[in-house]
C-alpha cells in the first residue's frame, strides 16, 4: 500500500530542519598551471559618464553593436532618434551616477570578477580544449535593462543588476528570484549557460518526461559547479542556507512524494511548472519546500551518476550520456 506525505508534516520537517548548511568540500579542481587564459575584459561602464552628446552616444553604440542590440533592445524603437534620445536622457539623470557609485562600490575596479573568469575559463579550457573560444567579456550598467548576455564570442555583464538587497534601486522581480542577484552569482549564471549548451550538455529532444528536464537542468548545474568547484551550491541553485539545508535533510520526503504522485514519467506541462519553473515554494511537497525542486533532485541525481562513472574527472564523456533513465539507473541514487 502507498504510503501518504501529509504537507503538514512535510511543512514541519522543512520548518525545523537545520537551518546552518554544513561546510561544502570544493569539487574535483584539475591542474591547470600549464593552462594560459587571456582574458579580454573592457569595463565599459566607466565610458558612460563621459558621453556628454548625443552624437557621443551614437559613437558608443557603433563600436557595441552587439550591446546596442541585445542587451538595450535597439530593434524594439520606432527609429533611432527615439532610441537615442531616450538613451542619452538615461545615461546623463543624477541617478544613474548614483547607480553608477553603487556599483563601484560593490566590484570594484572589476579585477575580482575578471580572475573568477578567467578561472571559470581555464577549467573550460581544460575540459573542452578545442570547443570553445574564450569570449570577449564586456561589463556595463544599464538603468536596470538587461542583465546577461551569453555568446561564443561576447559576454556581456548588466553590473547593476547584480548589487544586491542594499541596491538603493530595486529589480523589478518577486524576493525570492531578486535575492540570486548579487556579485557572487554573475559568473556562476554565466557558467550555467554554458551548462545548456548542446555543445556540451546532450540531450534526447524526443524525450519530454520531468525526468528528462530534471537531468538536462542537473547536467547544466554539475557542470558549471566543475568550472566553479568552490563556489557553495546555494549561490548557483539561488537557496537560502534554510532551503538548502532542507533540502537535503528531506531528500527522502521530497522522492516519496515525486514517486507516489508519479511525477518522474509526467509530460504534462502543468506538471512540469510545478516542479521545474520559478515559484517562491514547491507547495505540493511543503510550504518550505523550495521552488524549482525538481532541478535540485536532478543535480543530485547526477552527481551520484559522476561519482558512479567517471569519479567526476572526465567531464565531456559525462556530459553526453543523454539516456535520463539510464542516468537514474545508474546514478543509484537513494534519498537519505
Amino acid at each position: 500500500m502507498k504510503k501518504t506525505i501529509f504537507l503538514l508534516f512535510a511543512t514541519l520537517i522543512f520548518l525545523t530542519a537545520c537551518e546552518s548548511v554544513k561546510e561544502e568540500k570544493c569539487a574535483f579542481q584539475p591542474e591547470t598551471s600549464s593552462i594560459d587564459i587571456q582574458l579580454d575584459y573592457r569595463s565599459l561602464e566607466d565610458s558612460i559618464p563621459t558621453i556628454e552628446t548625443k552624437q557621443q552616444l551614437v559613437s558608443f553604440f557603433t563600436r557595441h553593436q552587439a550591446m546596442r542590440d541585445v542587451f538595450f533592445h535597439h530593434q524594439d524603437y520606432p527609429n533611432d532618434s527615439i532610441f537615442i534620445n531616450e538613451l542619452y536622457q538615461r545615461f546623463t539623470s543624477p541617478s544613474f551616477d548614483t547607480l553608477l557609485m553603487e556599483t563601484k562600490k560593490v566590484f570594484g575596479d572589476g579585477s575580482a570578477l575578471k580572475q573568477e573568469f578567467t578561472r571559470a575559463f581555464t577549467n573550460l579550457r581544460y575540459y573542452y580544449p578545442t570547443t570553445f573560444k574564450v569570449p570577449r567579456i564586456e561589463t556595463v550598467i544599464t538603468g536596470l535593462e538587461t542583465d546577461l548576455f551569453v555568446s561564443d564570442t561576447l559576454i556581456i555583464v548588466g553590473l547593476d543588476h547584480f548589487l544586491g538587497k542594499s541596491a538603493k534601486y530595486k529589480l523589478n522581480m518577486y524576493e525570492y528570484m531578486a535575492r540570486r542577484y548579487t556579485k557572487d552569482f554573475v559568473v556562476p549564471s554565466a557558467m550555467l549557460l554554458y551548462g545548456i549548451d548542446s555543445r556540451i550538455n546532450s540531450i534526447n529532444p524526443d524525450d519530454k518526461t520531468v525526468l528528462a528536464d530534471m537531468i538536462a537542468y542537473g547536467k547544466a548545474y554539475y557542470f558549471a559547479k566543475q568550472m566553479l568547484p568552490c563556489v557553495p551550491d546555494s549561490v548557483f541553485i539561488g537557496y537560502t542556507s534554510k532551503e538548502i539545508s532542507g533540502a537535503r535533510e528531506n531528500q527522502d520526503l521530497i522522492w516519496e512524494h515525486l514517486v507516489e504522485k508519479e511525477v518522474f514519467f509526467n509530460t504534462s506541462k502543468l506538471v512540469k511548472q510545478k516542479y521545474l519553473d520559478e515559484r517562491p515554494t514547491t507547495v505540493e511537497i511543503g510550504d518550505q519546500c523550495p521552488g524549482r525542486i525538481g532541478v535540485w533532485i536532478g543535480w543530485q541525481i547526477f552527481n551520484k551518476f559522476a561519482e558512479q562513472n567517471a569519479r567526476g574527472k572526465d567531464l565531456s564523456k559525462l556530459m553526453s550520456v543523454n539516456n535520463p533513465e539510464r542516468i537514474l539507473r545508474d546514478s543509484k541514487f537513494r534519498p537519505n
